[in-house]
C-alpha cells in the first residue's frame, strides 16, 4: 500500500513539474519582439483584447455544451422527453452559441475603422514588398521622399499611415507587436495605420508566402522619441558619406566597376540603379538582407560573394569570382556608409 502511495506521489509530482513547465513555455511566448500579446501599439492593443475576449467566448461556449452534456448523460441520465431534449438541442447547442459569437463579431468589426483611418497622422511612409525584400520610403511634408531599404523607425507616441504595395506577387506587411497585418497586392494599395505606445525594437515580418525566400523576409521596426526620429531622418536624406580611409575608397571603385550602381542608388556618387535596395546607408541599418545577415563586415562579405546559397532564388547576382582582396574593400565600403 506504501509503495502504491509512494508511486502516486510522485507521478503527482511529475504531472506538477510538467505543467509548470508548459505554463512557463507558454507564457515566455507571449513576450517577445514579435508577439501579438505583448502590445506595443494602440492597433496591437486592440487586437490582444480581441483575442482574450475570443478565447473567454470560446471558453465559455466549450463549458456551456460540456455543461448541457453531462447534464444530459450523467446527473440526469434516465431518456428526455422530445420538448426538453429540442430545448437543450436548440437552446444550448445553437442559440448560445450563436448569440456569443454574434457578440463577438460585432465587438471585432467596431475595431476595424479605428485600424485604417487617416485621421491625424503626423508621418506617412510608402512600402513595397519585393521578392524578397522590403522598399522604404519616408514622404515628408515638402513632397521629397526619402528611400530607404527593410528597416523602419516610427516616432513614439504619434500615428503612422503606411501605404502598401507590391509590383509582384502578394505579400503581408506584419508588426505584430504594433498592429494588425495588411496584404500587399500587385495593382491594387492598401492602408494601415500604426501608433506605438512605447520605444523600442520591433519585429515585422511578411505573413503572406511570396516564393522560394519567403521566411528570409523579415525587417526591424525600431520606435524612438520624436527628437532622435528627426535626427535620424535628417541623417537619412543626406547624400552618402565620402569614404575616408584607402580601403574604402578602393571598395568604392569597385563596387562601381563591377556594374553595383546599375541596380543599387548610393545618392552622390554615380551608382543610381532603382532595381534594388538603396544603399546610401546601408552600414546603419542593424540587419542586411531583409534581416537574414548582421549588417557587419563579414556578413557584407558572405552576402556579396554567396548571394544566391543565403537567400535561394534572390534575384542579386553573387560576386565570388572577384579577388578576395576587391570582395572585402567593398564590404568595408558599404559597411561604412553610416
Amino acid at each position: 500500500m506504501w509503495l502504491q502511495l509512494s508511486k502516486n506521489i510522485l507521478r503527482a509530482r511529475q504531472w506538477q513539474r510538467g505543467f509548470g513547465l508548459s505554463l512557463t513555455a507558454l507564457l515566455a511566448a507571449c513576450d517577445g519582439q514579435q508577439s501579438a500579446l505583448n502590445p506595443g501599439g494602440t492597433g496591437a492593443e486592440s487586437i490582444a483584447t480581441l483575442f482574450w475576449w475570443m478565447a473567454g467566448g470560446a471558453l465559455v461556449i466549450w463549458a456551456g455544451v460540456m455543461g448541457i452534456a453531462l447534464y444530459a448523460t450523467q446527473a440526469h441520465p434516465e431518456a428526455h422527453g422530445i420538448r426538453s431534449a429540442r430545448w437543450l438541442i436548440i437552446g444550448g447547442g445553437i442559440i448560445f452559441p450563436v448569440v456569443v459569437l454574434t457578440g463577438l463579431l460585432i465587438y471585432g468589426l467596431m475595431l476595424m475603422p479605428q485600424l485604417s483611418s487617416s485621421e491625424n497622422v503626423a508621418l506617412r511612409i510608402d512600402v513595397s514588398g519585393e521578392q524578397w525584400w522590403w522598399r522604404v520610403r519616408y514622404r515628408t511634408e515638402t513632397g521629397e521622399a526619402i528611400e530607404l531599404a527593410n528597416e523602419v523607425r516610427l516616432p513614439v507616441g504619434e500615428r503612422v499611415a503606411f501605404r502598401l504595395t507590391s509590383p509582384d506577387v502578394i505579400h503581408s506587411f506584419w508588426v505584430p507587436s504594433l498592429g494588425g497585418k495588411v496584404d500587399m497586392i500587385p495593382g491594387r494599395t492598401n492602408q494601415l495605420v500604426l501608433e506605438p505606445t512605447r520605444t523600442g525594437p520591433f519585429r515585422g515580418a511578411c505573413a503572406e508566402y511570396c516564393g522560394t525566400s519567403h521566411a528570409l523576409m523579415s525587417f526591424p521596426v525600431v520606435v524612438m522619441p520624436r527628437d532622435a526620429f528627426d535626427r535620424w531622418l535628417a541623417e537619412q536624406a543626406k547624400p552618402a558619406q565620402t569614404p575616408t580611409s584607402e580601403l574604402q575608397q578602393a571598395g568604392r571603385r569597385a563596387f562601381l566597376a563591377n556594374g553595383c550602381g546599375a541596380c543599387h542608388q548610393v545618392r552622390g556618387t554615380e551608382a543610381d540603379g532603382t532595381v534594388g535596395p538603396d544603399l546610401t546607408h546601408v552600414g546603419s541599418r542593424l540587419s542586411l538582407a531583409a534581416g537574414t545577415l548582421p549588417a557587419d563586415v563579414e556578413a557584407f562579405k558572405r552576402w556579396i560573394g554567396h548571394s544566391g546559397s543565403i537567400k535561394p532564388d534572390v534575384r542579386m547576382p553573387a560576386f565570388g569570382m572577384l579577388p578576395a582582396d576587391q570582395l572585402n574593400a567593398m564590404a568595408h565600403y558599404l559597411s561604412g556608409l553610416k
